[in-house]
């Protein structure tokens, strides 16, 4: 059976970018945008030129190989003719393949937003569509607010729709701008377009997320006969976000449901790389993965109950609905104080510590995370710190340094102008190759003192610490009180892309720090040596 095409348009660079706090800088587009052509994305909309210096620069050139670059823009303003209007005419001008115009299609905003009247907002949707075309680009329309107009008045917000399409656009767009519409609205109404005379092939669908609905949305209107789906990395956008194609993009080329009948842009070789790409792109934003997100998080295949991870031992599939390697991700069976002999059997085998049932030792590192995750230590997690809990347990860990001791002091004091300033300065003292080591740093808090001032002199293992790197650390007080049990989780990466978390827990917050900081220097030194990390 012959599959229909499914289009994949992204608006991250352009309306991803509506999300508070982020703020994308040329080169940033530039990079997003090649991730985003390599990965087979069929269009990448890179914002709206001449409207700021940014999006002006990145539209200098052409910044997509085989992906269809689109520019952002109006139709036309009221009053003025196409020829003469310069938004756009500076669309026009642009290194655009395409270019998606906005248009108004609820009665209300074209009579209260642009001040004009239905008919004048017919022919500016009409000429700019003929004006890109002239132009010998692609042209696309935006109907804005366009399932809130069908409601109020379908006659008008059709008459828009149709419009566009007889003007030439390739694709009419129909926007859930608010995003309040449901999904058996979205299929209702997308079916009254199509039976009214535009064709499935010719419309997309751009929801908004208001309702924790856009995914959900997205596939409604392709279920009813749209054809393109407008989405953003990750979901982001302004408000609540966009579609996130990280979780369509997958939920079409896997499920049966979908595969079947659809195809896109995106193979399942390139969907291998799904979750590099959702990380890599979070990374540029400097934010931390959410563990939950579908397909990608960390947590998307991980399992904590021992009934379940049993079942996974002799079938994946038994808990999993696709192959975790299917979109880049891994297989995780967390060990906790929930977990039975089998997460620990698996946990174990996974990171190539081979293991026999009846070994004692078993028995014992599984009391003794019972006990720590008891204490307030969280071991699902931290990953790296229960590997090497684990092979501190079956006596596997080379002594490879000793910290004989540390000491942190915080002054506040007043520089010259009279000014208050804190500082905070760290000594530690380690033992390693029996030299004994003294290092003092001072830094913007206590804890980043103590991490300089441990990694500032490391003896031999100095250079294969230089490219370690601490991209998140979270405080949790595990109880009430100023002398409340605090635990430190830091999460630690180095060049080749490798990530892990450890953990710390104390009632004192720079020693729960100090313990996580020394478990990831030596879960580093080990993993160079590939005695560490293996499979995980």
């Amino acid at each position: 059976m012959t599959r229909e095409r499914i289009y994949l348009f992204d608006t991250t660079l352009r309306d991803g970018q509506q999300t508070p706090g982020v703020d994308f800088s040329v080169d940033d587009k530039i990079a997003i945008a090649s991730l985003l052509d390599d990965f087979g994305i069929d269009y990448v909309e890179g914002g709206y030129p001449g409207a700021n210096p940014t999006d002006t620069a990145f539209f200098s050139k052409k910044r997509t190989r085989k992906a269809a670059f689109v520019a952002f823009g109006m139709t036309r303003r009221p009053g003025v003719s196409a020829a003469n209007d310069p938004g756009l005419a500076s669309l026009v001008q642009s290194q655009a393949d395409a270019l998606c115009l906005v248009a108004k299609s609820w009665d209300y905003h074209v009579t209260v937003a642009l001040g004009t009247t239905p008919e004048e907002n017919l022919a500016g949707i009409r000429d700019s569509v003929e004006a890109v075309l002239k132009s010998g680009k692609q042209a696309m329309i935006d109907c804005e607010h366009f399932f809130d107009g069908y409601k109020a008045n379908p006659d008008y917000a059709l008459a828009c729709v149709k419009t566009a399409h007889e003007a030439g656009a390739r694709w009419v767009v129909l926007c859930d701008t608010n995003g309040g519409s449901q999904p058996a609205e979205i299929a209702r109404i997308v079916s009254d377009v199509i039976a009214a005379g535009v064709p499935g092939t010719c419309l997309g669908i751009h929801a908004h997320n208001d309702t924790g609905q856009a995914v959900a949305n997205s596939l409604a209107a392709i279920d009813a006969g749209a054809r393109q789906i407008q989405g953003t990395l990750n979901g982001i956008g302004e408000r609540c976000g966009n579609a996130n194609l990280v979780t369509i993009v997958p939920t079409l080329v896997l499920k049966d449901y979908y595969r079947t009948r659809f195809e896109t842009g995106v193979t399942e070789e390139k969907l291998a790389g799904l979750t590099e790409l959702s990380r890599a792109f979070d990374e540029i934003l400097n934010r931390a993965p959410y563990h939950q997100s579908p397909y990608v998080g960390a947590s998307a295949f991980a399992t904590k109950a021992g009934i379940h991870a049993s079942a996974l031992l002799k079938d994946p599939r038994t808990y999993e609905h696709v192959p975790p390697e299917s979109v880049g991700n891994f297989r995780s069976v967390m060990v906790s104080d929930q977990g039975g002999r089998s997460n620990f059997l698996n946990a174990l085998k996974r990171r190539g510590i081979a293991v026999a049932k009846d070994d004692p030792r078993l028995d014992r590192l599984i009391a003794t995370v019972k006990e720590r995750e008891a204490e307030g230590y969280a071991y699902e997690g931290a990953d790296a710190s229960f590997e090497l809990l684990a092979r501190r347990t079956f006596g596997t860990i080379p002594d490879f340094f000793r910290v004989e001791g540390f000491r942190v002091m915080v002054e506040r004091r007043f520089d010259a102008l009279g000014r208050p300033k804190t500082v905070s300065e760290a000594v530690v003292k380690l033992e390693i190759e029996g030299k004994t080591i003294l290092s003092v740093a001072e830094g913007d808090g206590p804890v980043n003192a103590l991490d300089l001032a441990l990694r500032k002199d490391f003896g031999v293992f100095q250079q294969e610490i230089a490219d370690l790197e601490l991209t998140d650390y979270k405080v949790r007080i595990l109880n009430g009180g100023t002398g409340a049990v605090t635990r430190v989780l830091i999460e630690s990466g180095d060049s080749g892309g490798r990530r892990w978390t450890t953990v710390g827990v104390s009632e004192n917050i720079i020693d729960a720090s100090f313990q996580a900081l020394s478990d990831s220097i030596l879960y580093k030194v080990m993993k160079n040596r590939g005695l560490a990390g293996v499979g995980a």
